[in-house]
């Protein structure tokens, strides 16, 4: 949720003072920056040193206050290329260290001058570390960004921001999902046609799959299994998104009759978590969650490990020691968080299905996960052959 009042120029709305109000009533005092006003979200941090644009801009970030621990934001400015959907989705940005003007060939406009434009509260000046460290220790939790006019008494505004609702429970896919179906043609000869199901998809997405001689046919997150079988896939993608994957029993439900017709199948992050759900896993909330684009993570079947872009704050619930028997055949975990052992991914051994909670597409980089477009390939020639 999020109002704001446009200055006349970032210059002016950086004079402004603004506050950062967390749920157990810390607070952190620093500039305006961006939209002035107020905004409510859940506090988490990004880690990544680059991509602020494509972070901005993932529909994974709804209703969400991004922290970014890098101290300097800004730098490249803002292009328009490299958007990952049609708008920033971040209820809000804290940043410690803004650049004053930007300085790449690409760049269109600066960052703040865009966060205005679209609305998006801010603050900078405020020291981030702490923040962080604030949120390892305690957990991601509800906060709000107020300045100018709207910065009242504290002990108000702390009362506004325990009324927000919480992330555990919040069902938030379709807000952010296509409403229309939509083609991304693929690139040079088709090969396969894929339906994948947005539930928050980032637009490299079908992109990486465009480059493989995927026609991808995106669909709303409401999609029927008829709709989705009126194309004739080859494959079915389940894409990244928002919220609580335990409200999500809908994608769970087209994702089950997709296993139970044996298509090839692929998800990513949300989509990692639908195909926990449909294999009877459980799925819980992290303390602090993954995200930015230096992750480490191991390929169980090869070893080899990866560094990988992450944007999620909840995860499956699967046994890593064993393999497990499910109603559609034996699933494995096959990826693994290096820094707490938190399932990055599951593959079925009996049918063509397999799943990542990280995003191979890594707009921003890195690219060490691109294989698994290539994977998705070939477990759609093996069912072709």
């Amino acid at each position: 949720m999020t109002t704001s009042t446009r200055g006349s120029s970032s210059q002016r709305t950086r004079a402004l003072p603004a506050v950062l109000v967390l749920e157990d009533g810390r607070a952190f005092r620093g500039r305006a920056y961006g939209a002035v006003g107020e905004t409510f979200g859940e506090a988490v941090f990004s880690t990544g040193m680059t991509g602020y644009q494509e972070t901005l801009t993932d529909p994974s970030y709804d209703r969400q206050i991004v922290v970014a621990t890098a101290p300097q934001i800004g730098n490249t400015g803002w292009n328009d290329e490299d958007d990952e959907s049609s708008r920033i989705w971040v209820s809000g940005y804290v940043v410690r260290d803004p650049a004053r003007v930007p300085s790449n060939w690409r760049a269109k406009r600066s960052l703040d001058d865009e966060l205005e434009r679209q609305g998006v509260v801010g603050i900078s000046g405020i020291d981030t570390r702490a923040l962080t460290r604030h949120l390892r220790e305690r957990g991601s939790m509800r906060a709000g960004i107020f300045s100018g006019e709207a910065i009242v008494a504290e002990a108000e505004l702390l009362t506004r921001v325990q009324a927000q609702p919480h992330m555990k429970g919040a069902s938030l896919y379709e807000e952010v999902a296509t409403k229309e179906a939509y083609v991304v043609p693929a690139i040079g000869e088709k090969k396969f046609t894929v339906a994948a199901i947005d539930l928050g998809i980032k637009g490299m997405t079908p992109h990486r799959m465009a480059e493989r001689g995927i026609e991808v046919h995106v669909l709303p997150a409401t999609a029927t299994v008829d709709d989705v079988y009126a194309i004739e896939p080859d494959g079915v993608f389940f894409s990244n998104g928002p919220g609580d994957p335990a409200t999500a029993d809908g994608p769970v439900a087209l994702m089950t009759a997709v296993l139970e017709r044996r298509t090839p199948l692929f998800g990513i992050c949300f989509g990692n978590q639908i195909l926990g759900r449909a294999l009877g896993f459980g799925t819980y909330k992290l303390k602090y969650g993954h995200r930015g684009i230096n992750q480490p993570v191991q390929d169980r079947t090869t070893g080899k490990v990866e560094v990988t872009a992450h944007n999620h704050g909840f995860a499956v619930d699967a046994p890593l020691d064993k393999t497990s028997e499910t109603r559609f055949g034996r699933a494995e975990v096959s990826h693994v968080c290096l820094n707490d052992n938190v399932v990055e991914g599951l593959h079925l051994l009996d049918q063509p299905a397999f799943s990542v909670q990280y995003h191979p597409e890594a707009a921003a980089g890195p690219h060490d996960a691109a294989y698994l477009f290539d994977r998705f390939v070939s477990l759609m020639e093996g069912q072709r052959a």
